[in-house]
């Protein structure tokens, strides 16, 4: 651990003592020029248009049609299945997880060769389903719940809340679907470590279908596409919008500064990565309960303190989702693709990133990890980021800024532009004393638990790829770091954009997976609440 920590700062302080010499020159601008021509390769092939005019790109159809799909097959899992799924958190149903030699669900002959009763599954597992969720809601909650439901909001203005709800209540099913897929599907490693998510059950799943090469590719490209999205919105981005609250807070202005903040960021998320998914849940089972819960208490303070506004907001944001006036918008539409586009990014339902935690649970029932999991879009999209939305929606009442900005996610407030996080932070500065001091705190949280998150997600698909050697797992881990000060010195435009191509880039091998597997889903589905209901007979 020592050397691995001795070689990320090692690697980090060239680059700080670079941020400190070409500060004169506009080190955000460098970063900028370079990230440039990368960012519009990959969002011109992620984000092809289906239809102009409106544009309305293919991924967004697919991610959307999808999980309506799903939640209709499995008949309203989102709805049906919420409070079981909090019972399974809760701890209510453990013992039937507990080791017992049964037949395979289906199996007509007992003591059948299935794998349920060869080894009990329940040993299998690395994590609780609260840590689990803690870690996976740790990646999902972040810097898109506060700067990116501001961003939803000066681009689309308020009617882009109704379409980011409808959003992660859909996107439920679809989280539920790939998390089952993910603890079925995972490796277990002769010392106990888990390895597991889309690429596992992308290849092994495919590989049952009679589908092997496809598997195969399919499973590289989601690989591939992860570690871009451990480094963009799993990384640059959170640290991006950290560094923009630590610099306003501090009333730094010169970009050097943004890298020094980034390398103490990495120096931090370093420390913490090293020790890998126990070390991660350790800390996210901490941190995102503290975390969540002084941020929703915050939100209720500003929106109950203007309790007659509550239903002038809720009413805007129902009138604007079919009539939107925000400047650019043009039609209800291109609000609905705004609203949709962040809360996908927010929640990242569809993706599949977030089975690759959970696939690290200890269970011997894949669905009810798959419960657990349907839990994340509604604490990340249907809660929090609506409450972040409520607050700058009543902070804006009085037009203190136009909705739809200057077209890039900024507005002028008092005359000085904002973006992201800024205007979420002007808008909680109007009600509460020293809220700059809290909202930089919560957003540094949110983009640390993220990245650590974040990191885990990228190092299984760089281990898939790469193999599980000690020299892949550090070179992984010191490129995130690297990542971490290049995003706290980069500006949000570019950072941002390289992050959404790469995080909606893994939807389409992800969807080859659950497509072809979400029969077996089904099946594990029907196992699981027969024994639940056998358990309490």
């Amino acid at each position: 651990m020592k050397k691995a920590f001795l070689s990320i700062f090692a690697l980090l302080l060239p680059l700080l003592n670079f941020a400190q010499e070409t500060e004169d020159v506009g080190l955000d601008q460098k970063i900028d020029q370079a990230f440039q021509p990368v960012s519009d390769f990959f969002n011109n092939v992620i984000f092809f248009n289906v239809w102009k005019d409106p544009n309305i790109p293919f991924v967004l159809v697919l991610l959307v049609g999808s999980a309506l799909f799903f939640t209709i097959y499995f008949g309203f899992p989102n709805i049906r299945h919420f409070w079981t799924a909090i019972n399974v958190v809760r701890g209510k149903y453990d013992d039937v997880d507990h080791a017992v030699v049964e037949p395979a669900y289906g199996d007509s002959t007992p003591g059948g060769d299935s794998i349920e009763t060869i080894r009990d599954e329940s040993k299998d597992g690395e994590v609780s389903h609260f840590q689990a969720l803690a870690t996976a809601v740790s990646g999902t909650v972040g810097n898109g719940n506060i700067a990116g439901v501001a961003l939803a909001i000066a681009l689309g203005g308020p009617g882009a809340t109704f379409w980011m709800i409808i959003c992660g209540l859909l996107g439920m099913s679809t989280k539920f679907v790939e998390c089952t897929l993910g603890v079925q599907y995972r490796d277990v490693g002769e010392d106990g470590t888990v390895y597991g998510g889309p690429m596992y059950y992308i290849s092994k799943g495919l590989k049952e279908k009679g589908f092997q090469t496809l598997g195969k590719i399919a499973a590289v490209v989601f690989a591939f596409f992860c570690i871009g999205g451990s480094f963009g919105g799993g990384n640059a981005a959170q640290s991006n919008q950290a560094t923009i609250v630590i610099k306003e807070l501090l009333g730094w202005e010169s970009t050097a500064a943004g890298a020094i903040i980034g390398v103490v960021l990495a120096l931090v998320v370093g420390i913490i990565i090293i020790g890998g998914i126990k070390r991660i849940a350790s800390v996210t089972e901490k941190v995102v309960p503290f975390m969540a819960v002084m941020y929703i208490i915050a939100c209720l303070y500003i929106i109950f303190s203007n309790f007659g506004l509550i239903d002038d907001a809720i009413g805007v944001i129902i009138d604007q989702a079919f009539n939107p006036k925000a400047i650019g918008v043009g039609s209800v539409i291109g609000v609905l693709l705004v609203g949709f586009q962040r809360a996908a990014f927010s929640n990242e339902a569809g993706a599949g990133s977030a089975s690759i935690a959970h696939s690290a649970v200890k269970t011997k029932y894949s669905a009810s990890e798959g419960l657990v999991a349907l839990l994340e879009p509604f604490i990340d999209t249907v809660v929090i980021c609506t409450m972040t939305a409520l607050v700058i929606i009543i902070f804006n009442f009085g037009g203190v800024f136009e909705y739809g900005g200057d077209g890039t996610g900024g507005v002028l407030i008092d005359g000085l532009r904002y973006e992201g996080a800024g205007i979420t932070s002007k808008a909680f500065a109007e009600y509460i004393p020293y809220s700059n001091v809290f909202l930089t705190i919560a957003v540094v949280l949110f983009a640390v638990s993220t990245m650590i998150s974040w990191s885990y997600y990228g190092l299984q698909s760089w281990k898939f790829l790469f193999g599980r050697g000690k020299r892949a797992d550090l070179t992984y881990k010191v490129i995130f770091c690297v990542f971490v000060v290049i995003g706290a010195a980069a500006s949000m435009k570019s950072i941002w954009a390289f992050s959404d191509a790469m995080i909606f880039a893994m939807i389409f091998p992800n969807m080859i997976g659950l497509y072809f597997l979400f029969p077996v889903v089904k099946k594990q589905l029907n196992r699981y609440m027969e024994a639940i209901k056998s358990n309490k007979s």
